[in-house]
């Protein structure tokens, strides 16, 4: 066999990929169709008019299909700008955004200029599974933090954690897996020990539009010389249904930003053109829509909680933007339920072995549930398939 990278054999599979082939040669009677809340992408194509902005951009606008600038267009990164300023309360412009092919490249290219093979960096347990496996490839070590009952973070335990290898702390919230969203005192008091302790904190808000609370959820933007600590990640996939365009964005210091054009330029040159006419375009004329949306979404993490909370013998640990973190009532480990779920009841879920380490009884008694594209029916007839499964 032709030479392999080490660090790549060493990394897990695409986890939403290998529950896809769980499906292979399953057949799903009309009776019992396949519920499906494995992924949280939306499953919906944009509204009309975002969809009419992209085509004529594609007919008329002959830029629209040529290189742009590495760090995004300049209009969506000062729209970006804008927003987060107004939002947050801060001080950002358009030399402290950049635009980039989905929230996970962001993620990367921020990775990619902090840490090197042999650095550390902190992440949450549940920690997003594609976080991780960028981790594993550069050779990174992820220091898993383990979460409490509440499904929060505790600052003290990172700070026990800390090495002097150690580069960087990341918290997603609202956060994927769990849904948990990290009051503001809490994200606060991770600035502080990451500034203090001279490291970056990532915070990733990929789910930030369907945030239950009103306001800003947190005041980092708002705090003197933030772009020496802080790197913000957003994506537009899902407020705008934009998922397979690819359209993401970073918040950074404009020092930190000149390193992350090297790292764009060489893996993307430029992100999409389409993709960004089309975020600009819903920044611009979608947040009445956006709004509604958000109304739905909170809507379905309601139904989601009453149905499993009243389900016997499951317990709901946390719930919140499009997912429900859930501990089953069996012995097997969730590796094996989620797997045996998609035969007996038409249920594929993603187990919480592939959002822990290793070898961690925290994965193996939990399920994540992506409600987002269930309706209130929907969800009842879930809960209900879940009450039915046997030992």
């Amino acid at each position: 066999m032709h030479p392999l990278n080490p660090a790549f054999t060493a990394t897990f599979a695409p986890p939403v990929m290998e529950a896809r082939r769980w499906l292979e040669g399953v057949t799903f009677p009309p009776e019992r169709p396949l519920i499906n809340v494995s992924q949280a992408a939306p499953v919906d194509p944009p509204p009309e008019g975002l969809r009419r902005a992209i085509a004529e951009a594609a007919l008329h606008r002959p830029e629209a299909h040529l290189y742009g600038p590495v760090l995004g267009n300049g209009d969506l990164r000062a729209a970006v700008a804008a927003q987060f300023s107004g939002a947050y309360g801060g001080a950002v412009d358009a030399g402290r955004v950049a635009i980039t092919q989905g929230c996970n490249q962001a993620f990367c290219a921020a990775m990619a200029t902090l840490a090197g093979p042999g650095d550390q960096v902190i992440l949450p347990v549940p920690w997003y599974f594609n976080h991780k496996m960028w981790l594993d490839m550069a050779g990174v070590q992820a220091v898993p933090l383990s979460c409490g009952p509440d499904l929060l973070p505790d600052p003290e335990q990172a700070r026990a954690l800390i090495t002097p290898a150690t580069k960087a702390i990341v918290l997603v919230t609202p956060n994927n897996p769990s849904g948990a969203e990290y009051p503001a005192g809490l994200v606060g008091r991770f600035y502080d020990l990451a500034q203090a302790q001279g490291l970056a904190l990532v915070v990733d808000e990929t789910y930030r539009d369907f945030d239950s609370r009103e306001g800003a959820p947190h005041d980092l933007l708002a705090r003197p010389d933030w772009d020496r600590t802080l790197i913000q990640l957003y994506s537009f996939s899902k407020a705008y249904r934009l998922t397979g365009h690819r359209v993401g964005a970073m918040v950074a210091g404009t020092g930190r930003m000149a390193q992350v054009e090297k790292f764009l330029d060489t893996v993307a040159i430029s992100p999409s053109q389409l993709g960004q006419i089309g975020a600009l375009w819903g920044m611009e004329n979608l947040q009445d829509w956006l709004a509604a949306e958000r109304a739905e979404i909170l809507s379905r993490r309601a139904a989601t909680r009453a149905a499993l909370i009243a389900l016997p013998g499951w317990r709901l640990k946390s719930t919140g933007a499009y997912f429900a973190w859930v501990e089953h009532p069996f012995e097997e480990s969730s590796a094996d339920l989620a797997r045996r779920m998609v035969g007996q009841i038409g249920v594929l879920a993603l187990p919480g072995t592939m959002f822990t380490p290793q070898g961690d009884p925290v994965g193996a008694r939990h399920l994540r549930l992506a409600f987002a594209n269930v309706d209130g029916p929907g969800i009842a007839e879930l809960a209900g398939r879940l009450a039915a499964l046997a030992p």
